[in-house]
């Protein structure tokens, strides 16, 4: 699980989603795990250039590939354990972005409320190694390879609301390249009761993992 914009690995306990999850952690069907996102808090704080922000996305990558993911493995006792990537805004980025450039370890990315734009957003420099960090950009130009004949063996999850500080155009962007590149995916549109927020959240997440775990 990753945080939102400027979140830390408490987050969801505070907003009480882990509460929201307790019937499908009560029943044994899903553990869940949770880390910071230095990498986007340091990006958002626009105190240092682009040229280290990209890369400290590209360092984050590597420490959920080579240390988060085995930490999760070890605790489940389970050597070959699959990972679902989930996250909200910004958290909707990181959980598609580690899908997408390891789903040899990631199963599924539940990506709500998405904010994928992130150089539209900040007016962000793209250096090559903020290329590779955002699946916006990577992916569209990803060609025919190992990874991406995983990838098509993977399924991402988009969800929004229709209410308040919403933008439901990033997901179904989103959802264009990856089925250019044939990677299945669902975009679910719900009403506009449902608002850019944690409540909205505290349901859906548990309505997701409810139909893969």
């Amino acid at each position: 699980m990753f945080p939102t914009a400027g979140g830390d690995a408490e987050e969801i306990e505070r907003f009480q989603l882990i509460a929201a999850l307790s019937p499908l952690l009560e029943a044994g069907r899903i553990k869940v795990y949770s880390t910071d996102s230095v990498a986007c808090r340091v990006l958002l704080a626009g105190e240092a250039p682009p040229s280290h922000c990209s890369w400290l996305m590209n360092q984050f990558d590597a420490f959920l590939y080579h240390e988060v993911v085995p930490a999760i493995r070890m605790d489940c006792k389970d050597p070959a354990a699959e990972v679902v990537a989930a996250g909200s805004s910004i958290g909707a980025f990181n959980s598609l972005a580690v899908l997408s450039r390891h789903p040899d370890v990631f199963s599924a990315a539940i990506c709500m409320s998405g904010t994928y734009d992130l150089d539209r957003l900040l007016k962000f420099e793209v250096t090559e190694d903020f290329y590779y960090s955002s699946p916006l950009h990577f992916l569209s130009s990803l060609g025919e390879s190992e990874q991406l004949r995983k990838l098509r063996t993977r399924y991402v999850f988009m969800t929004h609301g229709r209410g308040r500080w919403e933008d439901p155009e990033q997901d179904f962007r989103m959802a264009k390249i990856l089925g250019e590149k044939g990677v299945p995916n669902r975009v679910e549109p719900w009403g506009e009761e449902w608002d850019h927020d944690w409540p909205t959240w505290r349901v859906m997440l548990p309505h997701y993992l409810g139909q893969i775990a």
